[in-house]
């Protein structure tokens, strides 16, 4: 295993962020570790502080487009991984520069950070969304970037400003694409969480279009070992996806949930209008990673009553559910 004196974490208050870095605070006890986040809506100190009681971690709160907190992020550091984003499609229609400013010139502002620091290793995690819509069988880590949104184009972007660094000045860097993944602490905006704070507070779930867009989901937790394993038998200059066989059309997704909570799909689903555009299906190989000794764990059955429990227990962080079911007082 690779012995690092500094690792930085960025976006790590986040969802799948605050998942890798309890990883890397696990694996690696005798490292420094910088996390850093710009604190958006998405993230949340709760899924962190419980790793900041390690005097070797620290936070560092900032935006990754200020030039001076990345140098002072990565100063001394010989492993980055990149994981801040903005990341909701949706969102995306409706504020496409943001998404750009964020994923594209903060990913170029801290490349170039960790570019003149000399850092050894620097881990970008982006999205099976930057190979587009995956309409029969799977695609590898050699397919041609077609994003289709404003979201995904966003991170395909910045892949080609990373690829333009490691053609360029050699710089080491390695390419992750995952699935949809799902798991406690995510925002209520992806499908998973949104529904479950819906059934909570009784409200019906709303499906786009037709409900027949498919989406494959891997769990945080196998994520964050992914990456792991990535950090540690990875090959620099190199793509890997991570990925799951578990593929769900979104109808699919709300009879799970409405089972779990007895709840009859016929009267708690309805249809609304669909995305400008919405993947009909996304599909990855990920037999790379599992050459380095990858495997997927968790199910979505298994860990689905986990994360009901968990969003129960924890429906004060989102306060907006409550008005939606009061009628927005």
């Amino acid at each position: 295993m690779p012995a690092f004196k500094k690792i930085v974490v960025t976006g790590a208050a986040g969802f799948v962020g605050s998942h890798v870095a309890e990883a890397i605070v696990e694996m690696y006890p005798d490292s420094q570790i910088v996390l850093f986040d710009k604190m958006t809506y998405a993230s949340h100190s709760d899924n962190v502080i419980h790793l900041l009681r390690d005097k070797r971690v620290e936070f560092q709160l900032a935006d990754l487009c200020d030039p001076d907190s990345c140098i002072k992020a990565v100063n001394g550091a010989d492993l980055v991984v990149h994981l801040a984003a903005e990341s909701h499609v949706d969102n995306s229609f409706g504020n496409s520069l943001l998404f750009t400013r964020s994923n594209v010139l903060g990913t170029h502002t801290l490349a170039e950070a960790a570019r003149s620091h000399n850092v050894g290793l620097f881990v970008h995690v982006s999205t099976d969304e930057v190979y587009g819509q995956i309409l029969e069988g799977d695609v590898d880590e050699t397919a041609k970037l077609n994003p289709t949104n404003p979201y995904s184009a966003s991170k395909a972007a910045a892949e080609m400003v990373l690829n333009g660094y490691q053609k360029s000045y050699g710089m080491p860097i390695i390419m992750v694409r995952a699935n949809n993944i799902f798991g406690i602490r995510q925002f209520p905006e992806k499908i998973l969480p949104t529904f479950i704070m819906r059934m909570l507070h009784g409200m019906k779930l709303q499906i786009h279009g037709s409900g027949k867009n498919c989406r494959r989901y891997l769990a945080a937790t196998d994520f964050a070992a992914g990456v792991l394993k990535i950090i540690e038998k990875g090959t620099i200059g190199e793509a890997y996806n991570i990925g799951s066989d578990e593929e769900f059309t979104n109808s699919e997704v709300a009879n799970m949930i409405c089972g779990l909570f007895d709840r009859d799909p016929g009267e708690w689903v309805t249809y609304v209008d669909d995305r400008p555009f919405n993947d009909f299906r996304y599909a990855i190989s990920y037999d790379k990673v599992k050459a380095l000794g990858w495997a997927r764990k968790v199910n979505v059955a298994d860990r689905l009553p986990q994360m009901i429990t968990w969003y129960s227990e924890n429906q004060d962080r989102y306060p907006h559910f409550t008005r939606l079911a009061n009628g927005g007082r």
